[in-house]
């Protein structure tokens, strides 16, 4: 490797980093480790060559190198998206546009190095000040229009020229910038021959005759491919899109720019799966038709390489008349999974049908007749057709956890089911249903893990629903319960969350943190993992670092329990940003106008911002809601690390006239 000079700006194209040391800036290093992202390295590349080509910093016109970009999105990205111009300015555009206003957060890379411990044991944070962000993230700059992409690396913003750029590849040290540019693109050259005489030999051995339009393509040389089959693709699109509109009923897709979520969609397949629909005419089979949408949407979101929205948020859609395509704009999703249930006696039917809403197209349709002592099967099938038609690989590792099931008994799962289906509505009643049937699926498979977690929920729920006689009794026994769950699957992702949580609430915050590490770590497609996570570092005084976390899993959970949203708003409100906690307070009392602790945060907001006759109004509020409120009573339950924090927040509802 090349030795680092004093002031470096390093673009490793061997391992896929970039790595930023300048004299008085703040070392970084930025890994770019999946193929779309190390797509993104590679454009970076391109613009410090051109730039270095002529002599000065600049933005790189992309369209005048469509070509050169299809070759890199082809090898390096691995198809991550598609060549043709159309599609591929938009996308780069995109992902530059709206992508690195967090660092933390860009799905254009992960940033290692800057280590720093913010309280011991709880794992490494990237601390950056919001100067440091802002400098960081404006290195990457674009201009233009979706289909003229300019982009400028502007290392002149760090007090660097491009003598301080270095661009390595292979294993020579003497091989650097231009020289290592060419090789690079000389093996990728190479590499797509390789994968095109692949593909020749294969479909020669598999065919008996060949089109002229595929004979066409193998003999064209690679630099006039993408310009030539774009041309040929858009008349034969033409063509068809033109009988089409003649013989068939018009499907449109959903157009991206009307998306809830701000553009680029997430960097993997983004996938809802809605509720499946039970047919059966039997009510009582609600929870069967509910418990095989969860597992499948459970056993999908285990998977790294796609993008899964929570159990929540599709919900929403339950027994509502919806279109594909507003489902897809208002949870921010390219793909969506719909189906129906029914169950007969000892069989079950399913159908399922997976849709692209971009295009409205039918990826991958299915109907299925089985006996119910296969639904375990059943499930699985499903969840690998889904993975097989979003083109996502699997290491058979990787199988092998995404297939791993808590049970084999039947009826120990018809218990979860039902019991699940009770604990969900948040209430003592059900709530009291919901722990008996967790109890009898244990007593069925004593080595399930889930009835456990679920068992633990329930004693948690008391406290919370105020039904427990000894709130500490009901503590130390979720925790057990949650503890036991992990014994038996110490994979299981909520168990640790929920752990994680119940740690915070007594005062352990160590160990809750690494709990809720371990969930977020097992499952990032796990929304309530991510909100334990960021909740419980606003109670460790951490706001800055809660807010990003926080903000992912509502991302994911698109329509979030009130929970998510009210300890949002008590990060926002304790790093100043008032507006923001109030728009958050307002988003879960426009649907729950009697939560008090949201009450609570926007009369502490109002209090703390100095409007007065709104904060009392909340207040007045809350005593209409309950009139013995005691603010003694909220200040020993809240488990807030920094009891100055406690007291501040005291302080501003007493100012409002709540005592």
């Amino acid at each position: 490797m090349v030795e680092k000079p004093k002031k470096f700006i390093h673009i490793d194209l061997n391992q896929f980093k970039l790595h930023i040391g300048l004299l008085h800036t703040s070392a970084l290093t930025l890994q770019f480790d999946s193929p779309s992202r190390r797509f993104y390295l590679s454009v970076i590349a391109l613009v410090v060559h051109e730039m270095k080509r002529l002599g000065k910093i600049t933005s790189i016109p992309l369209d005048e190198h469509l070509e050169l970009l299809g070759l890199l999105n082809e090898t390096v990205g691995g198809s991550a998206g598609s060549s043709q111009s159309a599609h591929l300015l938009p996308r780069i555009y995109r992902k530059w546009k709206d992508a690195l206003s967090d660092l933390e957060d860009a799905p254009l890379f992960k940033v290692l190095g800057r280590k720093r411990k913010y309280e011991e044991g709880l794992g490494a944070a990237y601390q950056f000040t919001e100067e440091e962000k802002d400098t960081w993230a404006n290195l990457f700059e674009y201009r233009g229009s979706e289909e003229h992409v300019r982009l400028r690396f502007s290392i002149d913003k760090l007090g660097a020229v491009l003598d301080d750029v270095v661009v390595t590849y292979g294993e020579d040290p003497q091989i650097v910038d231009d020289a290592a540019w060419d090789r690079f693109i000389a093996d990728l050259r190479q590499e797509a021959e390789k994968q095109q005489e692949h593909a020749y030999n294969f479909s020669k051995e598999k065919e008996s005759g060949i089109s002229p339009l595929t004979k066409w393509k193998r003999v064209l040389p690679l630099r006039w491919k993408w310009p030539a089959l774009a041309a040929v693709i858009a008349i034969v699109a033409a063509f068809a899109i033109w009988q089409y509109s003649w013989y068939a009923p018009h499907k449109e897709g959903t157009p991206s720019e009307k998306m809830a979520f701000p553009l680029p969609l997430p960097d993997k397949p983004s996938i809802a799966v809605l509720p499946f629909t039970n047919m059966s005419g039997d009510p009582e089979q609600e929870y069967f038709s509910d418990g095989l949408t969860e597992e499948i949407i459970t056993a999908l979101s285990k998977v790294p390489y796609l993008f899964v929205i929570a159990r929540n948020s599709t919900f929403f859609y339950k027994t509502k008349p919806v279109k594909i395509r507003q489902v897809a704009e208002n949870l921010g999703v390219r793909y969506v999974l719909e189906g129906s249930f029914r169950k007969a006696g000892d069989r079950v039917r399913v159908t399922a049908q997976l849709i692209d809403a971009i295009t409205g197209h039918h990826l991958w349709a299915e109907r299925y007749e089985r006996e119910l002592k296969d639904i375990f099967a059943l499930q699985d099938e499903i969840t690998m057709k889904i993975i097989t038609a979003l083109q996502v690989k699997l290491t058979e590792a990787e199988q092998a956890r995404l297939l791993a099931k808590g049970t084999d008994n039947l009826e120990a799962y018809l218990k979860l089911l039902q019991g699940r289906e009770h604990v969900y509505r948040f209430n003592k009643e059900n709530n009291a249903l919901a722990r008996d049937m967790f109890q009898e699926a244990i007593a069925l498979d004593p080595v399930y893990s889930k009835p456990y977690a679920f068992l633990g929920t329930t004693h948690l729920m008391d406290i919370w629903l105020g039904s427990s006689k000894s709130p500490r009794q009901s503590l130390a026994k979720a925790i057990e319960l949650a503890q036991k769950a992990i014994a038996l699957d110490d994979s299981y992702a909520t168990a640790h969350g929920l752990l994680g949580n119940l740690y915070i609430m007594t005062r352990q915050y160590d160990k809750g943190i690494a709990e809720c590490e371990r969930g977020v770590a097992l499952n990032p497609n796990s929304a309530s993992a991510l909100a334990w996570l960021g909740a419980n570092l606003y109670y460790l005084d951490s706001p800055e670092q809660a807010i990003p976390v926080l903000k992912k899993a509502i991302r994911l959970n698109p329509f979030p329990p009130s929970w998510y949203l009210n300890h949002l708003a008590m990060a926002y409100r304790d790093t100043g940003r008032y507006e923001e906690t109030i728009l958050a307070c307002k988003k879960v009392l426009h649907r729950e106008s009697k939560n008090v602790l949201t009450l609570l945060v926007l009369t502490s907001t109002y209090s703390l911002s100095g409007r007065e006759e709104e904060a009392r109004a909340e207040a007045a509020k809350v005593l209409r809601i309950d009139p013995n409120y005691s603010l003694e009573r909220l200040a020993k339950a809240r488990p807030h690390k920094n009891q100055a924090n406690t007291e501040s927040f005291i302080d501003s509802l007493r100012k409002a006239g709540l005592k």
